[in-house]
Formats: C-alpha cells, structure tokens, sequence
C-alpha cells in the first residue's frame, strides 16, 4: 500500500517525508519510495543516513527549545551541531517555530541567526519545491515577518504576504 500511495503521489507531484525513522534501513526504504524530506529521525544513524541519501532532516521547534525530544529521542540541538538539521518545523507548538529560530543561533555555537532562520524559510520551502519564495531576493513572493525580541523572547511585530500587509 505504501508504495502505491508513493507512486501516486509522486504522478501528482507531491513531495513525500518519512516519520520517525531510527536506521539505515528505514532511510533506505523511504529513499525507495521517493521521500525527499526525513521528519523526526530518531537517531544520529538515521539522521546521517537520511543527509547521506540527499534527503532534508526536519525537527521539531519544541524539541530545539525544551533541548531534547519529549519522547527520548535524538535532539535537535545534536543534529545542529552535527550539520545534520535542515528545517524546522512548529510540530505541536505553533509558536516554537519562531522561538526555535531565534532561540538555535543563541544555544548551537554551529548555527547563526541567518542559517536559523533559513531552516524556517528557504529550506523547507525548496525542500518542497516552492522555488518562489522562502528568501528576500526579487521576482519572489515577498512574504515577510518583522520581529523584535525582547528578553530573548521574539515577538512578531509585522507580517506582509506576497507584499502585502496583512497584520
């Protein structure tokens, strides 16, 4: 079933992530399959194998802020230092995906402020194949977000879609 699933969505040109992979083998059955995004590895070994295999290692913002994943699992914060984290995403807490990105360059000697932020922007945004935007380059969408933090806390101040402002 699961490579049914696969071979449809892939007709359809939809961009697939594995979930919770903790081996080699996961990461080779999902490369298979045509994932190109590895959500949640489990381990350093799947993390490697999923970096190695060309595939995008996304975490979880709560587990970059909390300094380990809430189930045991390898953190976040060890795939940055590693080289291994691509993107973030919010998970569970909408609000970690911003806390995360600011929060990742001030804990991770490893990864700046501008490579933080990229791993909630053009990252996952090219990981998926949305080549209009995710950056501040002309010809692209332009979606924005002034922040300010105050107390390392950043609070969002301003958000503009396609160039638009919209809160």
């Amino acid at each position: 079933h699961r490579r049914g699933i696969a071979e449809r969505a892939k007709e359809r040109g939809i961009v697939l992530a594995s979930h919770d992979d903790a081996t080699r083998a996961h990461v080779d059955e999902g490369r298979d399959f045509g994932i190109r995004v590895a959500e949640f590895p489990t381990t350093l070994e799947a993390a490697r194998a999923s970096r190695e295999a060309g595939l995008s290692v996304l975490m979880g913002g709560p587990n970059v802020v909390r300094g380990g994943s809430h189930s045991g699992n390898v953190s976040a914060r060890d795939l940055a230092r590693h080289g291994l984290l691509d993107i973030l995403s919010s998970d569970y807490i909408p609000f970690s995906l911003i806390q995360s990105a600011f929060f990742l360059g001030e804990v991770v000697d490893e990864v700046d402020l501008p490579a933080a932020v990229a791993m909630v922007s053009r990252t996952p945004a090219a990981a998926v194949g949305l080549e209009d935007r995710g950056e501040i380059v002309a010809g692209k969408r332009a979606d924005l977000v002034r922040v300010r933090v105050e107390e390392h806390i950043p609070i969002v101040r301003t958000v503009w879609r396609e160039g638009e402002r919209v809160a």
